[in-house]
């Protein structure tokens, strides 16, 4: 079966991470939806243009096995602005389904919308102080239930690579490891 995944776009997203999540998802075969929060067309933090698949509107009643919010400045912010994303979060959290967010994103939105555990997290280092006064662990990628976060750009393939590992088998872990070797 086919997992469903979304990644959240929004104007001024780190591109790195975006990219990153959406490809290593694919590569591992992940039916992947890029769902922006506001425009198709997004201009992301450092200029690259990224074309979303839809608006969030139109996939908020869908089911996914996972949703992967990449970070950046200001696209953590409006991520966490935008109230459907926000509610699909909550569901998904409540329904024991698979969420995460790297770099800014876990302490703009996850936190933001009560989805984190102080003490059970990561993210960027200049936001760690968001977060239960600082209350985060100090390593590339933590998983906390259904809740995976990570540091930031730099860790974007780990990050990525842990998410393929929430939802394949070690087989594909491998596989899509080699794939990335080349």
């Amino acid at each position: 079966m086919t997992k469903q995944v979304m990644v959240p776009l929004a104007q001024g997203i780190e591109e790195m991470e975006a990219v990153t999540i959406i490809d290593v998802l694919r590569r591992a075969g992940a039916m992947v939806t890029i769902a922006s929060v506001d425009e198709l067309n997004i201009t992301a933090a450092r200029g690259t243009k990224i074309i979303a698949d839809c608006l969030i509107s139109e996939c908020k009643d869908e089911t996914f096995d996972l949703i992967a919010i990449p970070g950046g400045l200001p696209g953590a912010n409006n991520l966490a602005a935008s109230q459907i994303l926000g509610k699909m979060l909550k569901s998904q959290a409540i329904a024991g389904r698979l969420y995460g967010a790297i770099c800014a994103s876990p302490a703009v939105v996850l936190h933001h919308h009560g989805l984190i555990t102080p003490g059970q997290v990561t993210c960027h280092p200049s936001f760690t102080h968001t977060i239960d006064n600082g209350n985060t662990k100090d390593l590339d990628v933590v998983v906390a239930g259904n809740c995976i976060t990570s540091r930031g750009g730099g860790t974007s393939l780990d990050f990525a690579m842990e998410l393929v590992a929430q939802l394949f088998t070690p087989e594909t872990v491998q596989e899509v490891r080699n794939g990335l070797a080349i």
